[in-house]
């Protein structure tokens, strides 16, 4: 299900170099469309230190971050930008973590957007000139590459994310508010949640977690009891309170990490596939008073000139309040992808998203008494969403 949440942030800290010593966080609000900026920092919110279980086998906390430390580095990016003042240098500040021993280095997109220099600090008089290798906004997933050959690096084992259960015990490592390899422990709140990444799609099948994120933790990993990586910290929720940890943050995962840093090696960009609608899944309610099937994709918008478009999907017209949910009605309904069932507005998402770009897709849908089914070619995301689906 998709949240709700009053204020979604990524975990970035930013200042202008020679100015002030505020923060700034992009803030987007959900369901209001609107995008806030929070200006000047407030306290770091004190949480809990969770123990671990070790009867489970795990390693303590202290363990994990002794093994894993050394591989988690602060990454800081510098962008110049012209105003009526004359130049400008903004510095952003964020976390990463090495991922082999040749140098490659994973953060998230947004801390190094529209960066002119990237740099990978170690430690406070260690740090080293980075290249950006790729990036993919639409996970918020950035790859960088350092000069490895005069240093032993320490690169962090990924885990699997698809076997991750709420209440694992999970430990934290990066640089809030620039304090370097600050570690914090908790346990998985969720899973499968939804955010929206930069480029305004949606990231799927991401990790809730209670561990204490804050400023400057963006980009740095989540680790399981084994000191495995199981997500990359990326946002936080702060209830509109403020700018600090809460107790709600959410990491990419790692599968979903590892598919995309396999692309930007290879050719530096992600095509994710595309097809261009707004979806809502449907209640039991819903669908007995409006005779609709009691599972599918609804669309309730086609984007012009997208592949759904082209095929002929139909949006909605006709807007209906059920038991306090709003739905747009009249679109077609999705039931089926190349045979298989599609349950949910989710369920959809994750053919589509194992498809590549010019992969056919046969839809089986329901339009009013009807069933058809129409053959769609997946296009490739656009740099920008215009829509919060695939």
């Amino acid at each position: 299900m998709r949240m709700t949440l009053p204020f979604v942030i990524a975990v970035l800290a930013a200042g202008l170099l020679g100015g002030g010593a505020a923060l700034a966080i992009g803030s987007a609000v959900w369901d209001g469309g609107t995008t806030t900026v929070i200006r000047e920092s407030s306290d770091a919110v004190a949480a809990p230190v969770a123990e671990f279980d070790q009867e489970s086998g795990g390693s303590t906390v202290g363990e994990i971050y002794r093994d894993a430390g050394p591989g988690v580095v602060q990454i800081t990016s510098s962008v110049v930008s012209e105003s009526f003042f004359g130049e400008q240098r903004g510095q952003a500040l964020g976390s990463g973590f090495v991922i082999d021993k040749r140098g490659h280095i994973v953060t998230n997109y947004h801390v190094v957007e529209g960066a002119d220099e990237v740099f990978v600090n170690f430690s406070a008089d260690d740090r080293l000139k980075a290249e950006i290798v790729g990036t993919d906004p639409s996970t918020d997933i950035a790859l960088l590459k350092i000069d490895a050959s005069q240093r032993a690096l320490t690169p962090l084992s990924f885990g699997d994310s698809d076997v991750v259960q709420v209440g694992d015990q999970v430990v934290a490592i990066g640089n809030p508010f620039g304090l370097a390899r600050s570690a914090t422990a908790g346990i998985v709140s969720a899973l499968h949640r939804q955010i929206q990444s930069p480029s305004g799609f949606t990231i799927d099948k991401v990790i809730q977690t209670d561990a204490a994120i804050n400023q400057g933790n963006s980009g740095g990993p989540l680790l399981n009891a084994a000191g495995e990586v199981i997500g990359v910290n990326t946002q936080i929720a702060t209830g509109g309170t403020g700018e600090g940890n809460v107790g709600i943050g959410f990491a990419v995962p790692v599968n979903t990490l590892e598919e995309v840093v396999a692309e930007l090696m290879e050719d530096g960009r992600v095509d994710h596939p595309y097809l261009g609608v707004r979806m809502q899944d449907i209640t039991e309610r819903a669908a007995e008073l409006y005779k609709l099937p009691a599972e599918g994709a609804l669309i309730t918008q086609v984007v012009d000139g997208s592949p759904a478009d082209r095929a002929g999907l139909r949006a909605g017209d006709n807007p209906v309040v059920v038991d306090g949910t709003s739905y747009v009605l009249g679109g077609d309904v999705i039931t089926k992808a190349d045979g298989r069932e599609v349950a949910s507005s989710d369920a959809l998402r994750s053919i589509i998203a194992a498809g590549e770009p010019g992969d056919k897709l046969e839809l089986e849908l329901r339009r009013g008494e009807e069933t058809e089914t129409v053959t769609v070619t997946l296009g490739r995301q656009p740099a920008q969403s215009s829509t919060t689906s695939p």
